[in-house]
């Protein structure tokens, strides 16, 4: 298995962002995540109107400041507003954050929408891991050769945070009966941050995205 380079970052998107929804302060806060492999790059709308422009696979934006209550996600390919593949609604509360994910393959895209969390016990990490690769079978993620930190973690599933002390963490994907699926070696967690691993990607190309969910100043 080919060992692949653990990312604390991800390409932030090229943002058309408008008024009326999206809000300047206050309300709630969302990033979103093109997580389906197959599909072509997008244009998401808000209430009808376009907030990210030609997102490609593996992107992800920063939060942005949302009103809080119900509003019409759209999705379409991208330059063409002619027919939505996704229309969703969404309901996002006063002061929560929440990472809007699209996910599965193109004919069956669909949102997955988690809650996300912005505070971690001074000089801790946190993480959680959620898998959104829509043929990888469940997984564990767990320290190589050891214990299991995150057990039976299933396609659109997201699991509750741990705290954990920083450090270089080695990690692995795998599968239920201890078959390695991805090695995660040299993961470095650092202190006061709030991290979410996302595996995306189909599974014979598995890789995972580190999303900083909070970082704070140490």
């Amino acid at each position: 298995m080919k060992k692949l380079l653990f990312m604390l970052s991800v390409c932030m998107l090229v943002l058309g962002v408008a008024g009326g929804a999206f809000a300047s302060e206050g309300g709630a806060k969302v990033r979103i995540l093109h997580a389906s492999p197959d599909a072509p790059e997008v244009d998401v709308y808000v209430d009808g109107a376009p907030v990210v422009k030609a997102a490609a696979f593996k992107a992800a934006t920063e939060y942005l400041p949302l009103k809080a209550g119900e509003h019409t996600v759209e999705i379409f390919p991208a330059g063409k507003k002619d027919q939505a593949v996704i229309s969703q609604k969404v309901t996002v509360e006063q002061g929560k954050a929440y990472t809007v994910a699209a996910a599965n393959k193109l004919a069956n895209l669909e949102l997955v929408i988690v809650e996300d969390s912005m505070d971690v016990t001074e000089g801790k990490t946190k993480i959680r891991v959620g898998h959104l690769s829509p043929d990888a079978p469940t997984v564990d993620v767990g320290l190589k050769g050891g214990e299991a930190l995150f057990k039976g973690a299933s396609f659109k599933g997201v699991t509750d945070y741990i705290e954990v002390a920083p450090g270089l963490y080695d990690l692995e994907i795998r599968t239920p009966d201890g078959k390695q699926v991805l090695d995660l070696s040299g993961s470095k967690l650092e202190g006061n941050n709030v991290y979410s691993l996302f595996a995306v990607n189909t599974a014979d190309k598995l890789e995972v995205l580190a999303l900083v969910d909070n970082a704070k100043t140490n």
